[in-house]
Parts: structure tokens; C-alpha cells; sequence
């Protein structure tokens, strides 16, 4: 049995892959249920894997497949041919939507782009614990979905240390960054501290002062002058391997 927000969730998945080809976004799936945060999506999605409804396909982004659909569920006979000719090539299995039954609808032309991925330059190890200077790796390289990135110039950084577990950066993540000076108060920022030392934190302003704050009890938050702090990026993604 599943809930009502289960259920919910899980026809607004299927409609939208119906419709474009693609799955939705956390944000799109979060306003459709009109849910506060996108943690209550997360947990949705979790205990639909777990009950054989959803799965996700691992290291790419919003790729959502819907296994199956509630018993006796009633579907009109143009879903259920949609559903059909999804499924019809004998190469995919047969509890797989396809994305490509029409190539030349926008959705899908769109989901064909996000699923195209790009290589970043990867920026070596940045301390989530104390902070070192961060230097860029020449050699390397990290492929991240283009539907990951917005307008603008990114870098990767492998985090090193625990003191972001508190938001779910955990030791060995690869962080996505977009480049840039500017940043809003409670950001997560790539920092440069005293032109020598680079840290992963979130900012918060304090009138004339910069606090970078740890998102760990175990590590204090840092205070520092305007002029010894130069933000080098926001955080937009966040990789991870099992």
C-alpha cells in the first residue's frame, strides 16, 4: 500500500515521463506535491524504491524510471498506448520508459542535451575540515551531467575532512562549483582565506565581518575582516561513489 504523497508522487513521475521524455526535478516534483523542502521528496522517492515503483539509474542526473504502477490502476487508452510504445523496442526491458518514442517533441529534444555530460577541470582536494590551498590538477578531469550545470564556468573539488556532514558533504564527494566573487548570506562557498588557504564553508555575514561556518558542532566557525576573504564559487552539485 502505498500513501497518498507516494502515490502522488508517483503518477506526477510517470505522467512527466509520459509527457517529455525525462523525469521531473526535485524543485518540480517538490511543487507539484507543495511540499516545504525537497528532503520530503527524497524520502518519497526512497521508500517507492523500496517498494519495486521507482528506480534510479545510477550516475546519471534525473533519471527516474517508473518499475510499475499501483494494482488496478485505470488508465485511459491513450496513456495506455503511450505506455506501450515506450516500451515496445526489444532492446530495453519491458519496465522501462523510453525517452526517444518522439524525437522531435521540445521535452524531449531538451532531455537528449541534460543527458549529454562534460568534463571538468578537477581543482585536487579542498578541506572541509581545516583548510588547504587548493591546486589544480592539470592531468585530471571529472564528467558531470550536463543537466547539473547553469549558465557560467564550473570546477570540481574533491573534498577532504567532515566538517560539512551536517549538510551531506562527506569525505571524498567531488563538489561542483560554479566560478564567480559574488555570493548571498548562507551560501555554501569555495573561500580563499589571507590569499593562501582554501576552504569549503558556508557564509554568513556579520556586519563589517565574514563568518565561515562549519556544518559539524566539532569545528568552530571562523570570523575574519571583508578584506581577507574572496569568495571563488558557489556550490551547485554534489557527486558521489559507492
Amino acid at each position: 500500500m502505498l500513501t497518498r504523497k507516494q502515490h502522488e508522487l508517483l503518477m506526477f513521475i510517470d505522467r512527466h515521463l509520459r509527457d517529455t521524455g525525462f523525469s521531473p526535478s526535485f524543485e518540480e516534483m517538490k511543487e507539484a506535491l507543495r511540499l516545504r523542502s525537497k528532503s520530503g521528496i527524497h524520502r518519497l522517492i526512497t521508500a517507492l524504491e523500496e517498494r519495486g515503483f521507482l528506480r534510479r539509474r545510477a550516475h546519471r542526473a534525473r533519471a527516474l524510471e517508473v518499475l510499475r504502477l499501483p494494482e488496478g490502476l485505470k488508465q485511459s487508452p491513450g496513456e495506455t498506448m503511450a505506455r506501450t510504445s515506450a516500451l515496445a523496442a526489444p532492446s530495453m526491458p519491458t519496465n522501462v520508459i523510453r525517452g526517444n518514442f518522439a524525437p522531435n517533441l521540445p521535452g524531449v529534444q531538451r532531455a537528449a542535451a541534460e543527458a549529454a555530460a562534460v568534463h571538468l577541470p578537477l581543482y585536487g582536494r579542498i578541506a572541509a575540515g581545516q583548510p588547504i590551498e587548493a591546486l589544480r590538477d592539470q592531468g585530471s578531469s571529472v564528467e558531470v551531467p550536463a543537466a547539473l550545470l547553469a549558465s557560467g564556468e564550473h570546477y570540481a573539488l574533491e573534498v577532504s575532512g567532515d566538517s560539512m556532514t551536517g549538510i551531506g558533504i562527506l569525505d571524498g564527494d567531488t563538489v561542483i562549483i560554479r566560478r564567480g566573487e559574488v555570493a548571498e548570506n548562507g551560501d555554501v562557498v569555495v573561500a580563499l582565506v589571507d590569499e593562501n588557504e582554501v576552504t569549503l564553508k558556508t557564509l554568513r555575514r556579520h556586519r563589517s565581518s565574514i563568518a565561515l561556518e562549519a556544518a559539524n558542532p566539532a569545528y568552530e566557525t571562523r570570523i575574519f575582516g571583508p578584506d581577507r576573504v574572496k569568495v571563488q564559487g558557489k556550490l551547485i552539485g554534489l557527486l558521489r561513489r559507492y
